[in-house]
């Protein structure tokens, strides 16, 4: 191929692109997030709570509007609580650290994902806590009397992914929480992927701690995470450094925001979160999270009619709650789920994820624990942004109708 072959390859390429793996980062990103971005790195240069100058000053203020913005976000919660970190993995090791006593005892679930299950799992295995991993249905929901079951007098956290990254499914954190309050103890929520989806009508949904990143669903760039810590709690440090306060003292300052943010923040990142949530306000979250829900719910009812498909996902109007993130996870007997996502980029452009998804246990729920086709496991995974559209159904479901008919599929682009 020469290089002016290639060249139209890579445009034919950007053409045909659709991306479906929104659950990891979204993508494409509405334009004023990236214009955001630019302006903080390029224009404004300067570095939050550090200096009086003016740049310094309009940094300080874009931080303090994204607080303002997030506590909207969660319910209407203080805003002096939200904190920022590089992103989420960083705010649940924060919390995990932060907060874990050694003798503690800590109870997850089968559909949480690996940010937190690790976590708990280093802890354990060095002898500081024990766990309890309650499990979860065939669609990845938690029930959540079998938390209360889990509860030991030494129980201190619960720690729920608010939906499953892997089908979507939304838990019932109210109830969770109220299990956790009833025996003195704290529910850590994993909103990873639910905020920017599903509305926080209540403050927080009555969780202590709620952990989101800027990059999947709040549709902002990567680099920024939000930690939201319940006033009167208060986590032992896992990071330390300059805040840019109190300089003359080594010791770090007493409030709680200077406590969790030491060093340097991204500030391009906070702008482009910002500049999300503007465009997500605008737009109306419920608004988006219904129509992305409903291009899950018909992707997954198409896939249900194709023989030897398997499909996980809770469907939005079934009882008990909305499927939270617009998710499908499927199988098709025969093919590794490795293979079916080479298969749908070569063929029709559409790019998914494949296997565990940092979230192994689920899909032992699942039963996709091992493969009989292949070599790996797991699931092949839809999501389903709000740059989505009926034209990415069609080529997601035209490909495995070729596949399960064992129609030979044209590969289009080398």
């Amino acid at each position: 191929m020469t290089t002016s072959q290639a060249q139209q390859a890579t445009e034919a390429r950007k053409l045909t692109r659709r991306y479906l793996d929104n659950a990891a980062t979204s993508w494409p990103k509405p334009p004023i997030v990236f214009e955001a971005w630019e302006h903080a790195a390029r224009v404004i240069g300067g570095t939050v709570g550090r200096g009086g100058y003016n740049e310094a000053r309009q940094a300080n203020a874009i931080a303090a509007g994204l607080r303002e913005q997030v506590a909207i976000l969660l319910g209407g919660v203080d805003r002096s609580r939200v904190a920022f970190s590089s992103g989420a993995t960083l705010s649940l090791n924060m919390a995990i650290h932060g907060l874990l006593k050694p003798g503690d005892h800590v109870i997850a679930t089968a559909a949480d994902h690996n940010a937190t299950l690790r976590p708990l799992h280093w802890l354990k295995s060095r002898g500081l806590i024990t766990t309890t991993i309650v499990p979860c249905d065939g669609v990845g929901f938690v029930d959540p009397q079998s938390i209360a079951n889990a509860w030991r007098p030494e129980t201190k956290l619960v720690v729920c992914s608010h939906a499953s990254n892997v089908t979507g499914t939304l838990q019932d954190a109210a109830a969770i929480a109220g299990i956790a309050h009833s025996h003195g103890g704290l529910l850590l929520l994993d909103a990873a992927q639910s905020l920017g989806q599903v509305p926080f009508v209540d403050a927080a949904f009555a969780a202590d701690i709620v952990v989101a990143p800027s990059h999947k669903w709040l549709l902002g760039p990567a680099g920024a995470g939000i930690l939201w810590v319940r006033s009167g709690i208060e986590l032992d440090l896992l990071l330390q450094g300059g805040t840019g306060t109190n300089s003359e003292s080594l010791d770090m300052p007493a409030s709680f925001l200077e406590r969790m943010e030491p060093g340097t923040p991204d500030l391009p990142a906070l702008a482009g979160l910002s500049a999300a949530i503007d465009w997500l306000f605008a737009q109306s979250i419920p608004a988006v999270g219904v129509a992305c829900r409903a291009m899950a719910d018909r992707c997954a009812e198409r896939l249900r009619q194709i023989a030897g498909v398997r499909v996980f996902r809770q469907q939005s109007q079934a009882p008990g709650g909305l499927a939270g993130a617009p998710i499908v996870s499927f199988t098709l007997d025969g093919y590794d789920p490795a293979e079916i996502a080479v298969v749908l980029e070569d063929a029709a452009g559409v790019q998914v994820r494949s296997g565990f998804h940092c979230a192994a246990l689920v899909h032992g729920a699942l039963g996709m624990l091992s493969s009989s086709s292949g070599p790996s496991a797991g699931t092949v995974r839809l999501s389903f942004g709000p740059f989505n559209g009926a034209d990415d159904i069609d080529a997601v479901v035209e490909t495995i109708e070729k596949l399960a008919a064992s129609v030979p599929v044209s590969l289009a682009r080398s």
